[in-house]
């Protein structure tokens, strides 16, 4: 039986080690790892995202692989590729950093086109194709990709289909005075990364998952995320609104954020708080929304203010 309190508590140890504060961050990774999602980081250069990805992945075990996107980054380069075995005599498979737990897709607008779709597939279908063969995925599997949002020269947008894949979309920010000041004093090699014992095994996670999915959301507050998701759709200022995949991802999502603070229910309040996250980078504003200076957090929370807040029976 795993306790929950406690290896919570134990893996914001572990990361606070090497990362100053960001608390409210690795509890949004933990929430999409434990859902079963994956994560768009968009931030500036140098605020703590791969340290941050790297440690929750020890944490939990899990194996981690980075792998930094540029113009001249293949498909293969990412999934792998068939070369022949001179000894064996025969064709083989080397698997690329794709196979493992949690994959870093560091500056991922810098990728081509051709290269942004080959984690597609790795990330709806949790399996790789090439030359006609499938490979599943290690489970869990989640990809964190980042990208700098005010570097536009020589970047590729993501597409729209892979954009909605993304469970939530979040940015880390910079550190307070008083984290930065902290920071100087965590600049030693025995606080990397690398030196941090996991907590629980991949083999638990997929165990929580299995819990997740078994904490109660109402009637009434699957009503309300239903509402939300459809009010994206229906707002005079939006061109296109949320897929039904975003009703399943902020379902999910409070679930497992329920979950993570010791609750067997989703309340209204956990719809709330990940409404923005969940759903904000899956809206196309009109062009002239936009020129009115709107967007689309503001969007949503006139949708929010619009909605009843429902009373959620919590005895199931």
């Amino acid at each position: 039986m795993i306790d929950k309190d406690l290896f919570i508590k134990k893996i914001e140890e572990s990361v606070s080690k090497v990362i100053v504060g960001k608390k409210d961050v690795l509890e949004k990774l933990l929430v999409v790892l434990f859902a079963g999602g994956h994560v768009l980081i968009e931030d500036a250069p140098g605020v703590g995202k791969t340290t941050m990805v790297h440690a929750l992945a020890r944490s939990t075990g899990c194996s981690f692989k980075r792998i930094q996107f540029t113009p001249d980054l293949l498909p293969s380069d990412i999934t792998g590729v068939t070369v022949y075995n001179i000894k064996q005599g025969e064709f083989e498979f080397k698997h690329g950093p794709i196979t493992s737990n949690i994959v870093l897709a560091d500056e991922i607008n810098r990728g081509s086109p051709k290269t942004q779709s080959s984690l597609l597939e790795a990330m709806q279908e949790r399996q790789i194709t090439v030359d006609g063969n499938t490979w599943k995925l290690p489970e869990p599997f989640m990809v964190l990709a980042t990208q700098n949002p005010i570097e536009y020269e020589g970047t590729f947008p993501l597409p729209e289909a892979q954009i909605d894949r993304f469970a939530i979309r979040i940015s880390m920010g910079y550190p307070t005075y008083n984290e930065e000041k902290s920071i100087l004093n965590k600049c030693s090699s025995d606080k990397a990364p690398e030196n941090i014992e996991p907590v629980i095994s991949a083999e638990e996670v997929l165990e929580i998952r299995r819990l997740v999915e078994k904490v109660h959301a109402d009637d009434s507050v699957q009503d309300y995320i239903v509402k939300l998701v459809r009010g994206t759709r229906e707002h005079k200022d939006v061109y296109l609104g949320c897929s039904p995949r975003g009703t399943l991802a902020l379902f999910s999502n409070c679930r497992a954020l329920a979950y993570i603070r010791g609750r067997e229910y989703v309340l209204p309040d956990d719809v709330k708080e990940l409404v923005f996250c969940t759903l904000a980078h899956r809206i196309i504003l009109k062009s002239e929304a936009a020129i009115q200076g709107k967007d689309q957090y503001s969007v949503l929370a006139e949708i929010l203010k619009s909605i009843k807040v429902p009373v959620a029976n919590i005895n199931g």
